[in-house]
């Protein structure tokens, strides 16, 4: 069964009437006339995302048209329509999405373990001083997961006396959250490199006309730990990026839907919701999706917004700043949830392996890279990724 939604005026979502007899979670046939907006939460697609034109189909005010989108299973809609558009903009064919952390800088590389020691020391745990062989040997052994590194460790030398067993957990909190501040303290004030061949990379990409996407909005403690790694850049090449932090995503069109309410504000009570309603379907199945493949069971609250969520909105919110599809983005990833995120949304991904995840094996990814140039990743192979 389809949802008919009949619009009508002459800019943005002015007048929307919601035949009642027909709604469904799945389907949405739309008839448009003049200009219109077509809202469909359940599975976002940026394909009509161009010059701030979000989700917004022109048509010439005699013209009318309908369009029918159906929610694939693999999340990504399909559109069926019975006219072109008669002033669609040329868009680019591909967007090259980057994070932060492992991509542009490893920064466990040169100041991980120091922030460790770090926040020991600030913690007055005396006796816990992580040495190269043991940083490593450690990672090793947790496959990254930095909480089981500090319970593989404490559990090797002991706990502090005066720590209650049930306080293990908030212990390792307090330990991670001095130790990102450390870290934070550490990337600001010393003088770290990017990775070598990124500038070279970026510069080919933007000379092919590719747009560079740099996702900073699910970093941790993002704005002090990333700006000072993106500024490094340069002004004249961060000119030609598109930074998307969390502002960034929550003025997305998907980020409006699915993570705010700001999008549904001016909207008939009853599609606003549907939409509701269909963004809370949509992290509940990405919520149960992450806990099945973790093997772990949770109880999920589904108005709650999970760190999955952030990254698949950061991501649909890029491919939107870009003007492409999802699936016409190749995101290079320096994290598992990142892959996990991508491999959510039908968008290729390529893992650029940095001193924690060097012995990590990565079967979501297209391909796995140790860094920039010569062998390794390439523009032209982010090319031959996306059309593979």
């Amino acid at each position: 069964m389809a949802s008919s939604i009949i619009g009508s005026g002459t800019s943005g979502v002015a007048h929307l009437m919601m035949n009642n007899n027909s709604i469904s979670s799945c389907s949405s046939s739309i008839t448009i006339s003049s200009s219109m907006v077509m809202v469909m939460v359940k599975s976002w697609n940026a394909t009509n995302v161009r010059k701030n034109r979000v989700g917004i189909i022109r048509r010439r005010r005699s013209s009318r048209r309908r369009i029918v989108v159906n929610c694939a299973s693999s999340g990504v809609p399909t559109t069926n329509t019975t006219s072109s558009d008669s002033d669609s903009d040329s868009e680019p064919d591909l967007a090259i999405l980057l994070e932060v952390h492992g991509v542009l800088m490893d920064v466990y590389r040169w100041g991980n373990r120091q922030a460790f020691n770090l926040a020991f020391q600030k913690l007055g745990l005396d006796c816990a001083n992580w040495t190269e062989p043991i940083y490593l040997d450690l990672v090793r052994k947790a496959s990254g997961d930095e909480e089981r590194m500090l319970m593989l460790f404490f559990n090797r030398i002991g706990w502090p006396t005066s720590l209650p067993t049930n306080e293990k957990e908030s212990f390792m909190k307090s330990v991670m959250r001095e130790k990102r501040n450390a870290l934070a303290e550490f990337v600001t004030t010393k003088s770290l490199p990017l990775r070598p061949g990124l500038e070279e990379f970026i510069d080919d990409a933007l000379a092919g006309g590719i747009p560079i996407i740099i996702l900073t909005a699910y970093c941790e403690d993002a704005d002090n730990m990333t700006r000072p790694i993106v500024e490094k850049l340069g002004q004249d090449r961060l000119s030609r990026i598109k930074i998307v932090g969390k502002e960034e995503v929550e003025r997305s069109f998907y980020g409006q839907l699915v993570l705010g309410k700001s999008a549904s504000s001016g909207l008939d009570e009853q599609l606003a919701n549907e939409v509701r309603k269909a963004a809370n379907a949509e992290k509940l199945k990405v919520a149960k999706e992450v806990a099945s493949m973790l093997k772990v069971s949770v109880d999920i609250g589904t108005g709650t917004t999970g760190s999955l969520d952030r990254i698949v909105a950061a991501l649909r919110a890029g491919a939107e700043y870009a003007g492409v599809r999802v699936e016409n983005c190749v995101l290079i990833a320096g994290s598992q949830s990142g892959l996990l995120g991508a491999e959510r949304i039908g968008m290729p991904s390529v893992i650029l392996r940095s001193s924690m995840t060097s012995r990590t094996e990565f079967p979501l990814a297209a391909a796995t890279m140790d860094g920039f140039g010569g062998a390794d990743l390439t523009v032209s192979k982010c090319i031959k990724t996306y059309n593979n």
